[in-house]
């Protein structure tokens, strides 16, 4: 149902599991990786405590991706960027069937925040859930008090021609217990089509095996 890799002019997304990155690598980065403080101070979930933790989230991403319930990919950057086939990050799609809907996610390591890869991700995940998976709406969530996260989400919903939906009061839980404010926005396929990025989006490449 999803693509094994999607490909932007700057990103190359491969579907998240073991065959695309190492346990130990990304239980290193996702727990003691130089600004991990940051990265998951406005997340939901917490630095791994070891490698078992690590394990059991990529199986989980793995089987979610086949029963078409996630579309988790591990981001990075394509040749010609500073620190070109490394880990950046993760991003992916929720999908919510019955609801007509796909939630976008993201997080990236603090080295590779500020180029622009956030709406770039969205851009294509976007094309992804309404031109392939034929949604009616995408929508992305971020913590209130998250104003890096909120100028960047803002950046590309304005330029799909989406909205700004409100805050939800307690509408995200954390992994620790914690229950946050969130800031809801969304994109409809209309307005995804009615504006510029659905052509500015056209060079993106869906392919079906890592391969490719």
């Amino acid at each position: 149902m999803f693509p094994a890799a999607v490909e932007t002019s700057r990103l190359r997304l491969e579907r998240a599991g073991r065959e695309t990155v190492d346990v130990r690598e990304l239980y290193r980065i996702s727990s003691a990786d130089d600004g991990i403080e940051d990265v998951t101070e406005h997340v939901p979930w917490s630095p791994h405590e070891n490698p078992k933790e690590t394990a059991e989230f990529l199986d989980s991403c793995e089987e979610r991706f086949r029963e078409g319930e996630n579309a988790n990919y591990v981001i990075r950057p394509r040749e010609g960027e500073d620190g070109a086939g490394e880990f950046a990050g993760m991003g992916g799609l929720r999908c919510e069937w019955d609801r007509d809907r796909a939630e976008l996610g993201i997080w990236l390591r603090k080295r590779f925040w500020g180029r622009g890869y956030s709406g770039e991700r969205a851009f294509a995940l976007m094309r992804l859930a309404f031109e392939r998976l034929d949604f009616g709406l995408v929508a992305v969530g971020v913590v209130a008090e998250n104003d890096r996260s909120r100028r960047a989400v803002e950046k590309y919903v304005e330029a799909t021609g989406g909205q700004f939906e409100g805050v939800v009061r307690h509408g995200l839980p954390f992994d620790d217990g914690a229950v946050r404010d969130e800031a809801r926005y969304s994109v409809s396929r209309a307005e995804w089509r009615d504006s510029d990025a659905d052509r500015s989006s056209s060079s993106v490449r869906f392919l079906d095996s890592l391969d490719d």
